[in-house]
This record gives C-alpha cells, sequence and structure tokens, in this order.
C-alpha cells in the first residue's frame, strides 16, 4: 500500500515538474521571438536584456550619421571655404574715395608749353600764346595720370581769381564743374566750385590734390591734380568737356561772377593731346553784321556817285 502511494506521488510530480518546465519554456521562448521592450515584465529569467536587438545593435546608438559624420559639423563650406571671408571680392578690391586737399604749396617754376599736343592737351588765348613769357596770357593744360585722374596746370591774369572749367554741354553755367585759383594777398587760395546761372559756388568737396600756386603781381599760376567727373580710360566720350577758361574778382572770400575768356567750340577730349582747341569766342562776326556793313558800303558809294554828277 505505501509502495502504490510512493508511486501515485511520483507520478504527480513527474506531471507537476513537466506541468512547469512547458511553463518556463514559453516564457523564454515568447520573448525571443517577439520581444519588445515594451511587453517585458518578467524580472529574473526574462532573456530580453541580453539578446534584444534594440538594445545592443540599435543604429540609432553606434552609426548614427547625426552625429559622427554630421556634414555641418566638420565639414561645413560656411565656416571653411567661405568665400565672403577668405576670398570675398568686396575686401580686397575696395575702391578708396578719392583725396580732397586743397592746401597751396609754393609753385616754383613757371608753367610752359613744353609737351603740348605731345604728352598734354593745351589750350590758350590769345592762341599759341607762351604762359612763360611775361604777358596777358591765358593758358590751360591737361594730362591724364591714371583713369580719370588729370593733372593740371593754369595761367592767367587778374586781381582775384582766373578759373578753368569743365562743361558737359554747349550752355556754359548748367552746374559746370569748376576749379579757381584766387589771389588773396599775392597767396594763392584753390578752390572747387560749381557754377551755375553765371554764379560760382564754392563747395570743396571735389577730388583734387598736389596744389600748387604762386602769384607775381597779377599774373597767377597754379597746377593740381583732380579726378574728372564721368570720365574713363575705356570711352573718350566720357572724357570729353567744353573747356573754358575765366577770371573775375574775390573779395573777403567771395568769388565774383566769372568772365570767360576762353570757351572752346565743341567737347575736348582731354586724352587726345594733339587736339587743336578753338575759341568759340573769336568766331567771325555774323552774316547780318556782314550784310550791313556792305550795305553801309554801298550807300556810301552812292552818295559819292551822286556828289560827282
Amino acid at each position: 500500500m505505501d509502495n502504490i502511494r510512493r508511486l501515485m506521488f511520483a507520478v504527480v510530480m513527474a506531471i507537476a515538474y513537466m506541468a512547469m518546465g512547458t511553463e518556463a519554456q514559453t516564457i523564454i521562448t515568447a520573448p525571443k521571438s517577439n520581444a519588445t521592450m515594451t511587453n517585458v515584465t518578467t524580472a529574473s529569467n526574462v532573456t530580453t536584456a541580453s539578446n534584444v536587438t534594440t538594445a545592443s545593435n540599435v543604429t540609432t546608438a553606434s552609426n548614427v550619421t547625426t552625429a559622427s559624420n554630421v556634414t555641418t559639423a566638420s565639414n561645413v563650406t560656411t565656416a571653411s571655404n567661405v568665400t565672403t571671408a577668405s576670398n570675398g571680392t568686396t575686401a580686397p578690391n575696395l575702391i578708396m574715395a578719392p583725396v580732397i586737399n586743397t592746401t597751396v604749396t609754393a609753385l616754383t617754376d613757371n608753367i610752359a608749353t613744353n609737351e603740348c599736343g605731345k604728352t598734354k592737351l593745351c589750350a590758350a588765348k590769345p592762341e599759341n600764346c607762351d604762359p612763360a613769357v611775361a604777358g596777358s596770357c591765358f593758358f590751360v593744360s591737361a594730362q591724364q595720370s591714371s583713369g580719370q585722374t588729370f593733372s593740371f596746370q593754369l595761367r592767367g591774369v587778374s586781381s582775384g581769381y582766373i578759373a578753368v572749367g569743365l562743361s558737359t554741354d554747349s550752355t556754359q553755367g548748367g552746374n559746370d564743374t569748376t576749379y579757381v585759383c584766387a589771389n588773396n594777398n599775392s597767396n594763392v587760395n584753390f578752390f572747387t566750385a560749381l557754377l551755375d546761372k553765371g554764379v560760382l559756388t564754392i563747395n570743396n568737396t571735389l577730388p583734387v590734390d598736389s596744389v600748387k600756386g604762386s602769384v607775381n603781381g597779377q599774373i597767377i599760376q597754379c597746377t593740381f591734380s583732380a579726378t574728372v567727373p564721368n570720365a574713363t580710360v575705356t570711352r573718350s566720350t566720357d572724357t570729353s568737356f567744353y573747356l573754358s577758361i575765366s577770371n573775375g574778382t574775390f573779395n573777403s572770400g567771395t568769388l565774383g561772377s566769372p568772365n570767360t575768356v576762353l570757351f572752346s567750340d565743341k567737347a575736348v577730349d582731354l586724352t587726345s593731346y594733339n587736339t587743336n582747341v578753338l575759341n568759340s569766342l573769336n568766331a567771325a562776326p555774323s552774316s547780318s553784321h556782314a550784310f550791313g556793313l556792305s550795305q553801309a558800303f554801298l550807300i556810301l558809294l552812292g552818295v559819292l556817285g551822286m556828289m560827282m554828277l
């Protein structure tokens, strides 16, 4: 009887053991095949922790392109090869502002006609007069230094000032660029001005430099470098102006209305040194004036004829 009980107990235990083994196996198998971090709740025998692909081979953690090979961080074109910073055209090729310096230093040499027609453009009143010789000679020359910059020589006779003007049209006085050399108690004062409707307004804003001057009695001489408005080295029309020479009074820092002694008959290219500048103020008498003289001569002949009858 005892043996029968022992056998039944052994069978029950075997069945119980088998049942428990099957349950444990099921618990382990399930996480391996469908394991996710959210469904595993087992504390002691969960395989999920060691074999879950999510934990050990997560691409996000070890091979994330964003972290190790981010182009933005290591090869950012903006930082290392920024054209604006290293090769920026704006910085190295800045055009410097033209110099405005009207300070006058002593001119020790007389202005002469040397190199006229060769390396500088010249104009004079009377035509071909020699500025190096004492007398009433008004003279101006222009020589291109580079680009828009020209070297000018100006000589004339006045107890006040002499001036050279550059006009873009044949009408003198429409805000024409004007460079003025004035006699201030035997010292030269230099001004830049605009001529408009017969009035010279000093502005001293036109780019000039290297001004020299001298006064000997009423003979005023000055030389200077000027950046001419609207002038380039590529198009001759942009270096062409109607050229003028004038003089006037200068009292207490005020420029009187200019008296024009020379005004070119056409626009003159300042870079064409062999140009013969003609003075429009030396024009021949008008046809009406010539007709009046002829008419007077015929009347005189008629009177003489009647007297002889």
